[in-house]
């Protein structure tokens, strides 16, 4: 079980990935390129994450549904499985051109 301080540290180092990502160039086509999608992306699991949290919140305080805990946490689960998946084939597609003959 996370407690309430390792959550907080995981959303403020997806904030600081988030800030890091730099900003596509003119020169790139199509909406924005891989930079911004990834942005989007880790911002769309961290607010996943902090819906999470909150229904959790108020399901302990009695005013929530633990329906919509269950439910919040699953989706939060299934963004941030989403993002591994992505960062795993990013890294084996890097080390797979790393491999490649000059």
């Amino acid at each position: 079980m996370a407690s309430p301080l390792s959550a907080a540290n995981a959303y403020a180092n997806i904030a600081k990935l988030t800030a890091g990502i730099a900003k596509p160039s003119a020169t790139e086509t199509g909406a924005g390129g891989f930079g911004n999608l990834l942005k989007e992306a880790l911002s769309a699991v961290n607010e996943a994450g902090k819906k999470s949290d909150a229904q959790a919140v108020a399901a302990v305080q009695g005013k929530g549904n633990m329906v919509n805990v269950v439910t919040a946490v699953a989706e939060t689960e299934v963004a941030i499985d989403a993002v591994v998946a992505v960062r795993d084939r990013v890294i084996q597609a890097y080390e797979d051109i790393m491999k490649m003959p000059i």
